[in-house]
């Protein structure tokens, strides 16, 4: 039995567990739910100790590898210029269509403030806009990375990779080698956590289910139909767009061109594993070596359209079903963390769910959700998987004649 099934089962039979338990009496759901959650704080908690090492590593490793070379370096300067607009484009178009969408799911509020708890006044405290771009930059990175700060981290581990892309070649490498050993042993770290994914998931659904009822089905399956529309609408009016006109390409040149590592992203849900039908079409499409061997494994590792898609569906998703209403702020602190969050996504299925931790831990949102969102990323992982690919073919299309 695959990871994902079980982890769906996993999922139903704590929503039943928590819907039995709406029906008895407080001295039998009030243990039961006692005995469970702290297994679900233990999976959460799992997953928010690899976010920094596993977020800063990654990007930096991927940001500095782009001095390898003066030519390289214009290459992916111009790719990480296209790369951060398309994102950008498209997690605030995320967050203008989706916040009224799943404003429109029905969640029984009164529940949702019980399922807050403590997180009531979260809100509240958000910062100004002002102050919100004055927070960017850390007076100290540790500390902010002591408080869960994630987007501080993120800028400071961007401003690194940029800085240690003008170091000299020899110590440059070494300090990649380092970023990209941790990278690859976090990697590996949460890989091992999502195998107790299963028990993880059921341990956080029962006392959702017990305090939301039959409303908490209802809203999730609203989550996953409005990201997969988000997806394929993003891929179809923004993602396929570029790459036909800014690639001067044909429509159906451009479908041909994407065609081979769609499938076989839509079916492995990994942007790595459809990497060599990239480069076969890339190759056929007589793109230059740079594309071919640069800028599509580097596009394949840290591009993801999807992750801009899903990241903020699921923030603003977790925010409706906690009853919490997000200022422009904290608005604001999702579009731009998902952004760059994106190029941290870990290269395993569901890795748009792992690293949007930062995403949520931006705007003041609840961590435990993201297990619901996990336990029922399969099928949004698909269609995400497909537009990361999409994405990184447009890039290579965009900049087959740029470079």
């Amino acid at each position: 039995m695959s990871l994902t099934t079980r982890v769906l089962l996993g999922l139903v039979a704590g929503f039943l567990v928590g819907l039995a338990l709406t029906g008895v009496a407080a001295t039998i759901a009030e243990p039961v739910i006692a005995l469970v959650a702290p297994v679900g704080a233990i999976f959460v908690n799992l997953i928010r100790m690899t976010v920094i090492p596993l977020v800063v590593s990654m990007l930096v490793a991927s940001v500095g590898a782009t001095g390898a070379s003066a030519s390289l370096g214009r290459a992916g300067a111009r790719a990480a210029v296209l790369a951060i607009g398309l994102l950008l484009v498209t997690a605030v178009i995320t967050v203008l269509v989706a916040q009224p969408l799943l404003a429109r799911v029905p969640i029984d509020q009164g529940a949702a403030l019980a399922l807050r708890g403590p997180a009531a006044s979260s809100a509240a405290a958000a910062p100004t806009l002002s102050q919100w771009f004055v927070d960017l930059v850390p007076q100290n990175v540790f500390k902010a990375a002591a408080d869960g700060t994630m987007l501080t981290v993120i800028v400071f581990a961007v401003l690194f990779g940029l800085a240690l892309a003008r170091v000299a070649d020899a110590p440059r490498q070494a300090v990649l080698r380092v970023a990209e050993g941790i990278a690859d042993a976090m990697q590996r770290l949460v890989g091992g956590i999502l195998v107790l994914a299963p028990i993880g998931v059921f341990a956080l659904a029962v006392p959702l289910a017990s305090k939301l009822g039959f409303s908490a089905a209802g809203a999730v399956l609203s989550y996953i139909v409005v990201v997969v529309t988000l997806t394929v609408m993003v891929c179809a009016a923004l993602v396929y767009p570029i790459g036909i006109i800014m690639g001067s390409l044909s429509p159906g040149a451009f479908v041909s061109l994407c065609a081979p590592a769609q499938a076989v992203a839509f079916a492995s849900r990994s942007s790595l594993a459809a990497l060599p039908a990239m480069v076969e079409s890339a190759e056929r499409a007589q793109m230059p070596p740079i594309v071919t061997g640069f800028i599509l494994p580097l596009a394949a590792s840290v591009f993801r359209v999807g992750g801009a898609v899903a990241m903020p569906v699921g923030a603003l998703f977790l925010a409706r079903l906690y009853g919490m209403v997000l200022t422009p702020a904290q608005l604001a602190s999702v579009a731009v963390t998902s952004v760059l969050s994106a190029f941290a996504v870990p290269g395993i299925p569901g890795g748009s769910i792992i690293a949007m931790v930062p995403v949520l831990a931006a705007a003041n949102l609840p961590i435990d959700g993201i297990g619901i969102l996990l336990a029922v990323d399969a099928i949004p992982d698909m269609f995400r998987t497909t537009a990361n690919v999409t994405g990184t073919m447009s890039l290579a299309a965009t900049l087959r004649n740029r470079v």
